[in-house]
């Protein structure tokens, strides 16, 4: 036999082993299929859940004012600085009180030489009913009235002449006018003295007001101005807040605004304190809801002070919607998440049918599974679920 003979045959038997090794290893497969894969299962049950919505919120602080001066002048000392806390009254401030304080000096003597002009008594301030001229003046005026008197009788017997009654008349007259002009000098120099003791309580308080105080318990957040400086009227001088207790403002969508009223309890969280999570009481709401947003303002106060909190803070507040949602949930294992994609098995005629879930909601080991999914008592797999496909035939261990 020739070599090209050889060499054929041997090609030949090789290609008819290798279609017998094929169908031997097609066979095997095909036994392997039809296996069915054990699993373990659960039924899917029927759960009232907690339902919420996250929105966002800030802390703010309990009070926030300017602190300024009532009267210009010189800042003679500063008693706080950025950051200090400071007590409610305190001095934090000193403007002055040279020009002021003799201002203060003027108004007293001017206050005490009017009541020198009518003999009023500094320390009782009881207003007299007369004064030394009104008294000489009804004195002159009572004896001009005693000469008329006396006059009118005489007039009639014609013991004095009608000339010198009417001179005696006139004079008495005269007296009597005099007399009435020192009770309405009286009048004048106690309405004076009424303006001057206003003008010396405002003198007072202006070097008074020369010392800022503190109008709470609070904390420096700004340091407006400096020792030496002069300042006008109203000048800012410190900003301080009030940092305890905090207030928590947050804007509510309008789909919640019926869960929300005053006394409900906001839980929330900040990545200021990571991992903690923080409630307040609502107390105040606001009567209308902002047009362009369509939310409703709600404030509340926190339940108790943590240091941690600042002012200022960003928050993520949970908002309960329902207490006692009804649901239908499945065990956490039945559950198998695999690049990005979420989906569980239930178990049907002894097959495994493929449901996909958008997100994972798993409260107390069980999964929340959308409207319309499963129904109560659909048995699903929990086990072995990597090796199951839509169709694959089961037998529950």
């Amino acid at each position: 036999m020739s070599r090209k003979s050889l060499l054929l045959l041997s090609l030949l038997a090789a290609a008819a082993a290798a279609g017998c090794g094929g169908k031997r290893e097609a066979s095997a497969d095909s036994t392997r299929a039809v296996q069915p894969v054990a699993v373990k299962t659960a039924q899917a049950e029927a759960r009232t859940v907690e339902k919420s919505i996250m929105v966002t919120g800030s802390l703010q602080p309990d009070e926030t004012t300017v602190v300024s001066s009532e009267v210009p002048g010189r800042i003679a000392s500063l008693k706080a600085d950025f950051g200090q806390p400071v007590r409610k009254g305190e001095i934090v401030a000193q403007i002055d009180t040279q020009e002021l304080s003799l201002q203060l000096d003027r108004s007293r003597a001017t206050l005490a030489q009017a009541l020198a002009r009518i003999g009023m008594d500094p320390k009782t301030m009881q207003e007299p009913d007369s004064t030394p001229l009104s008294r000489q003046a009804r004195a002159q005026m009572e004896d001009a009235r005693s000469k008329y008197d006396n006059a009118a009788k005489l007039v009639k017997t014609g013991d004095i002449s009608p000339e010198r009654f009417n001179e005696l008349e006139k004079a008495y007259r005269a007296r009597q006018a005099a007399w009435e002009a020192t009770q309405d000098d009286l009048r004048t120099q106690l309405a004076l003295i009424h303006s001057l003791q206003a003008d010396l309580k405002l003198a007072e308080k202006r070097v008074r007001d020369a010392s800022v105080l503190a109008p709470f318990d609070g904390i420096v957040q700004v340091k407006h101005v400096s020792p030496g400086q002069y300042i006008k009227e109203n000048v800012a001088i410190y900003t301080i807040v009030k940092a305890s207790p905090l207030r928590l403002r947050v804007d509510i969508p309008e789909s919640a605004v019926a869960q929300v009223r005053t006394g409900t309890t906001l839980a929330f969280t900040t990545e200021a304190v990571p991992g903690a999570e923080f409630t307040a009481v609502v107390r105040e709401l606001n009567p209308s809801l902002e047009n362009r947003s369509r939310t409703l303002t709600a404030e509340a106060r926190l339940v108790r002070h943590d240091e941690r909190l600042k002012p200022g803070s960003f928050v993520q507040v949970r908002l309960i919607t329902d207490q006692a949602a009804p649901v239908v949930a499945v065990p956490r294992a039945a559950v198998y998440t695999v690049a990005g994609l979420n989906k569980f098995f239930s178990i049907e005629n002894g097959k495994a049918v493929e449901h996909r879930i958008p997100e994972i909601l798993a409260t107390n080991g069980f999964v929340e599974m959308p409207a319309g999914t499963v129904e109560p008592g659909t048995v699903v797999a929990v086990s072995n679920i990597a090796q199951l496909s839509s169709g694959t035939a089961v037998v529950v261990k």
